[in-house]
């Protein structure tokens, strides 16, 4: 079968739909590497910084590293062993649980305040919201440790605030003397509250930034509708703001699973022990203070993949939530 030629006019007419599409290629192309590049220096940054420790970690968590393998640096391979241990221990599950309800604790309190005081500063009069906007920031701004020792300050028991003005109240009792670290759960109790109490600002901001946002003519709406402030907040405000708590929870969850220096410094070293341990806690007795090293990697990855595993599912909330928008 012979094939007919172009005539001129065509292929004057093909040439240049066939450079217009390879254009639109090298252009799409470009449009999908140039996020990919943006983030390279970063990836690079990271790999640079943490590859090689987290690679040593992994190697460690097979390994027998004690203070024999580190004067000799050089481990021992011993397999799965760290990790038969560590699971194979009740105590590893005891703290786990106990962590699992010391965080849960923690961003419960740490949100529904924060969404409390955001509700509050709007209103409020423009002078106090700036006042206790202000206090807010200065409390978040508070490096931990210094926090620590204020809060030691405060629940001392010889001349601590807390009992003093507890004692004020003859409705408390005498509160003169009374330890507050004395036993594992109000020890807890303690390192709770000063977690929430430095965590309330960033959640404070972040939900009246939010709330800022809300239409007002739909709260308004809904308020001549007759629905009172509970409703309307349920109805109206929260699913506007729910990416927001969504993000707000999941960084707290985080945040608060991994929590060491808080618990560390205000529970002193004698007083640390099974019963108010928590899983900063755990690792760094398991591994630094034992001196088992291989153990404590393995402690370490076990904790990074249960926060890989919140960190999934935040990600994958967020782009649902994405979709849907």
């Amino acid at each position: 079968m012979t094939q007919v030629p172009l005539n001129k006019t065509d292929a004057a007419e093909t040439i240049p739909s066939r450079r217009r599409r390879r254009r639109f290629s090298r252009q799409r192309a470009l449009e999908l590497a140039v996020p990919y590049a943006l983030i390279l220096p970063v990836i690079v940054a990271l790999g640079a910084v943490l590859g090689y420790p987290m690679y040593r970690l992994v190697v460690m968590s097979f390994q027998k590293y004690d203070l024999p393998q580190i004067v000799a640096h050089k481990g021992v391979w011993i397999g799965l062993d760290n990790y038969r241990l560590i699971l194979g221990d009740q105590l590893f599950w005891h703290v786990l649980l106990r962590t699992a309800i010391f965080t849960a604790a923690n961003v419960g309190l740490t949100i529904v305040g924060g969404t409390l005081i955001a509700l509050l500063l709007l209103k409020i009069h423009p002078v106090m919201r700036v006042l206790l906007t202000s206090g807010l920031i200065l409390v978040w701004s508070m490096p931990p440790v210094v926090a620590v020792q204020i809060w030691r300050w405060m629940i001392n028991y010889d001349n601590g605030v807390l009992n003093y003005m507890l004692s004020g109240f003859q409705t408390f009792g005498g509160y003169y003397g009374h330890d507050w670290l004395a036993t594992p759960f109000w020890q807890l109790t303690m390192v709770t509250t000063l977690i929430v109490w430095g965590a309330l600002p960033f959640v404070v901001v972040t939900v009246y930034a939010g709330l800022a946002q809300v239409p007002a003519e739909l709260v308004e709406a809904a308020e001549v509708d007759g629905a009172r402030s509970w409703r309307t907040f349920r109805d109206v405000t929260f699913p506007i703001l729910r990416p927001i708590f969504l993000i707000l929870t999941s960084l707290s969850i985080i945040w608060d699973f991994g929590v060491f220096t808080q618990a560390w410094l205000l529970i002193t070293n004698e007083q640390t022990g099974p019963g108010n341990f928590i899983m900063g806690t755990y690792l760094y007795k398991a591994s630094f203070q034992a001196t088992e090293y291989g153990k404590g990697a393995a402690i370490s990855l076990i904790i990074l993949l249960i926060v890989a595993v919140m960190s999934v599912f935040y990600v994958r909330k967020m782009v649902q939530i994405g979709d849907v928008e």
